[in-house]
């Protein structure tokens, strides 16, 4: 299986299996060290090795959730294994330098070992996670993870599917065999994709290795060959429909294979109050620990404002935003543009905008301009975790064009989101289309877990500028 649920969420069975072989490695490292540096002696070291066991957790913790917020794992089929290693190394100097800062705090009461420990096993990391890495992925083939994919049909459902999963196909756990065309069916996929078969499909899978089943027929009530598909399950193969393969292998909701059937028959999307509780508390904590670790640079932004416009220029910027069930309220934003950047009306920013100033463009690109939102959050009406809020004219025209726009707005807007973590800035009607197909996986699978994963990673997205403008 290429991909494994946890609340709700689909994480790739690889990542799972490497983080979790990371972890044993890191605290296995922190022991090395310990033992390096104070004892020497093995069996000395084996009747006091439980000593260092609430260190060793926290080494390893600090440092996998490090590793996790710069995408080190996805960054193995992107950038190839010297990026993944490049990621790990700066991923493992930023724990060095925060668990180091942790020791000077608290040092009299929680750590028992001194900083010549956490420098050595951070040393001694960089290497072993490689060759442990290495070794996985020797002896681990990627392909044992893939499953091989069928899909029944070949009209306009299997070719929106196959636009969906072309590209990259090679990053996915689906190793995709053809498509299968419907009785009289027209043909919207590519000639070389579609696989036409003799017999009947129980006779191809006991030929074949096909683990899955799609389903992507334009018409299923009449050319569904149940008796076929029946046959096929109960030989192994798991069916699927294609909402829900897509729904699972792109993180995404495929807005153009849905009904409203489909959203009311598919688990998710249903509104908890211990879930609505849940979050709030989590949103609070998170945005005051937000505010306690970036007031400074609050405080430099505001000077920095002031420096280049003056000091009567406004640092702070207002705009009225749809929220929770279409409710507008105020977005706070540092200034970024020009006073007078509307004054012909709203417009979708640009790339290289000339409307931008100096400092403004910094704080875009690393994303400062956000920072007031977390007094939005504080005060109820954005959450930490949630679809990006939008301009009521630009949501009453792209609620007429992009079926179930509106229902973005059944969760609270976030300063972050699933969407900016997986889409680029969307500066388009069809890029909102795209995104708003991140937003409902989010708002259909939403979870305390998943508004984690979102927070941790958006630290890549910070430092590496994706989808800024």
């Amino acid at each position: 299986m290429a991909h494994v649920r946890i609340f709700r969420h689909y994480i790739h069975l690889p990542y799972i299996i490497m983080g979790v072989a990371d972890l044993v490695v890191l605290g296995a490292v922190f022991y090395c060290g310990v033992f390096f540096r104070y004892f020497g002696e093995i069996n000395f070291f084996l009747d006091n090795y439980q000593v260092a066991i609430p260190e060793a957790l926290t080494f390893a913790l600090v440092n996998l959730i490090i590793m996790i917020a710069m995408g080190v794992y996805p960054a193995k089929t992107q950038e190839g294994m010297s990026g993944m290693m490049l990621r790990t190394i700066f991923s493992i100097l930023m724990s060095a330098a925060g668990l180091s800062f942790l020791f000077y705090v608290t040092e009299s009461w929680l750590w028992y070992f001194g900083k010549g420990v956490l420098a050595l096993s951070s040393v001694l990391a960089i290497f072993i996670l490689g060759i442990s890495r290495s070794l996985f992925l020797f002896f681990a083939n990627e392909q044992s993870f893939k499953r091989n994919v069928l899909v029944l049909g070949a009209g306009n459902r299997a070719s929106n599917l196959y636009e969906d999963l072309k590209e990259p196909l090679d990053r996915r756990g689906v190793e995709l065999m053809g498509f299968v065309p419907g009785l009289d069916e027209e043909l919207k996929v590519p000639e070389p994709k579609v696989l036409r078969i003799p017999g009947t499909l129980k006779d191809y899978i006991l030929n074949h290795p096909v683990d899955e089943i799609v389903i992507a027929l334009d018409d299923r009530r009449k050319k569904l060959p149940l008796d076929d598909l029946l046959e096929c399950k109960m030989e192994g193969v798991h069916i699927v429909d294609a909402p829900t393969f897509l729904e699972r292998e792109g993180r995404k909701v495929a807005l153009d294979l849905i009904q409203p059937s489909w959203m009311i028959f598919a688990d998710g999307f249903g509104a908890v109050s211990t879930r609505s509780i849940t979050k709030r508390g989590f949103d609070i904590l998170s945005s005051l620990s937000l505010l306690l670790v970036t007031w400074p640079i609050m405080l430099l932004t505001v000077l920095a404002i002031k420096l280049e416009e003056g000091w009567s220029a406004p640092v702070l910027y207002k705009q009225e935003r749809v929220g929770l069930n279409g409710r507008p309220f105020p977005v706070m934003k540092f200034r970024s543009m020009r006073v007078d950047a509307e004054k012909h009306g709203a417009v979708w920013a640009q790339k290289n905008d000339t409307r931008v100033t100096r400092v403004g463009g910094f704080i875009r690109k690393v994303r400062i301009d956000e920072l007031p939102q977390i007094f939005n959050v504080l005060l109820g009406d954005m959450a930490v975790v949630g679809p990006r809020p939008e301009r009521p004219i630009f949501v009453e025209k792209l609620s007429e064009k992009i079926p179930y726009y509106n229902e973005r707005h059944r969760v609270k807007p976030g300063i972050t989101g699933w969407a900016q973590l997986c889409f680029a800035y969307a500066d388009s009607e069809e890029d909102t289309k795209e995104k708003l197909r991140y937003d409902l996986y989010y708002i259909k699978n939403q979870s305390l877990l998943l508004d984690l994963i979102v927070l941790i990673q958006t630290v890549e997205v910070i430092l590496f500028k994706k989808g800024s403008r």
